[in-house]
């Protein structure tokens, strides 16, 4: 027996109505969540939806409308959970029902069996969830199938996304002077597509959860705290490039990406028992962040009468912070990899493996990693996987570039 229930979980004024589906099983009880797209006011449902015959006849109305629509979906997704095997029940399979409930003609649409086409049905199956920057990438690898069509002259069905398939397509895409981890990457994306029409019922080819490329090891760029200063010193700079400088200084010592510290205004600051905290929303992931800001920060606030530089684009932000390490002379060579033009006016670029001057590396990016890497050791790990919000600490170690043997190293401080 499965019951249902609806709750209002947002802090916001409207939201969409949560659902959540209990059930037990072998003297176990589930609770799986999801969210409808009814959307209704926090005063509605907390004082008004309740109410037993409510003189005001607008409020009837909308106990209604709201308990009609209630019961359709209450109906749908119970009516599904009698016709399938409890054990298969989980959260994703809710939320398959409910999606099922609000595009009732996909069930009926033919589900495409050729890899290309699976990732534009993909990207509109999953319309409510990608990103923008997931969906730029699901359109970049369905770019690379189509040539890779073309190249073979033979149509990528998903049930042949085998061991052969991968090593072909992998040896393609060297043949294009793709990197190793972009190749890694896509082949993981095309996993995933597979997988989800799996899910649907389609078939696909046994060898395809074993399916695997190696990582190449890429040395990690960050500046040190030394390196930091002589950028702070860096004197005579034209007013972009001061700007710039400060944009930097403050993203190695917050941790955020661009697209979020460059969105940093005074009025997300607030001072709570004499410690200054920045409050936003990451873009990426739509974590509400709480951070302190380092006396570095303070600094540059206090230089700027408490305002935070002005915002210029991921572009320009990328060229000014180059021109600022190197008129920092950071000369001192890097191996590491940026974007080369194949060929002269090829209008293709692909990432080239090499020793480079350090300012050469510099990019928007490198303020997170110096935050996660130089703070590595002095603040407690945990605390520093909450603001770079990283899933776990061994992602984290990852992507600051620690090796078993510097972990080893960093045990045996304590003996």
């Amino acid at each position: 027996m499965a019951t249902i229930n609806f709750l209002y979980r947002s802090t916001k004024d409207k939201a969409d109505l949560n659902l959540r589906l209990l059930f037990r099983l072998s003297d176990k009880d589930f609770v799986l969540g999801s969210k409808t797209k009814l959307e209704v006011s926090k005063e509605y449902w907390s004082k008004q939806h309740n109410q037993k015959r409510p003189k005001e006849i607008s409020i009837a109305n909308k106990q209604l409308e709201i308990n009609q629509e209630l019961l359709k979906i209450e109906n749908h997704i119970l009516s599904a959970f009698n016709s399938e095997d409890a054990l298969n029940v989980s959260k994703e399979w809710l939320n398959l029902q409910m999606d099922l409930y609000y595009n009732p003609k996909a069930k009926d649409k033919a589900i495409p069996k050729s890899l290309v086409e699976y990732i534009d049905f993909y990207i509109t199956y999953r319309k409510h969830e990608l990103k923008d920057n997931s969906i730029k990438r699901c359109n970049v690898i369905k770019n690379k199938l189509m040539r890779f069509q073309e190249y073979r002259n033979k149509l990528i069905l998903i049930k042949e996304v085998n061991d052969k398939f991968k090593n072909d397509f992998v040896d393609y895409l060297k043949s294009e002077n793709y990197a190793q981890n972009t190749i890694q990457r896509d082949v993981v994306f095309i996993k995933t597509f597979c997988k989800h029409a799996r899910f649907l019922g389609l078939e696909t080819h046994p060898q395809l959860d074993t399916l695997k490329v190696d990582k190449q090891k890429v040395p990690k760029t960050y500046l040190s705290f030394n390196e930091l200063a002589l950028i702070e010193k860096a004197n005579s700079l034209p007013d972009h490039l001061d700007n710039a400088r400060d944009w930097l200084l403050i993203s190695c010592y917050v941790g955020q990406r661009v697209s979020d510290f460059m969105r940093f205004t005074k009025e997300m600051i607030r001072v709570e028992e004499g410690k200054h905290l920045i409050e936003f929303t990451q873009k990426k992931t739509g974590k509400l962040m709480t951070v302190p800001l380092h006396e570095k920060v303070i600094e540059i606030l206090n230089k700027r009468n408490g305002e935070f530089p002005r915002a210029i684009s991921d572009q320009k932000y990328n060229d000014y912070i180059k021109d600022l390490c190197k008129d920092a002379e950071l000369f001192n060579k890097v191996h590491g990899s940026k974007l080369v033009e194949v060929g002269e006016d090829s209008g293709k670029f692909r990432k080239e493996f090499k020793d480079y001057e350090k300012w050469e590396l510099v990019s928007s990016h490198i303020g997170r990693r110096s935050f996660a890497t130089n703070f590595y050791g002095k603040i407690p790990t945990t605390y520093l996987i909450y603001i770079t919000g990283h899933s776990t600490e061994t992602q984290f170690l990852q992507y600051i570039g620690k090796s078993n043997k510097d972990l080893a190293m960093e045990i045996s401080k304590y003996f």
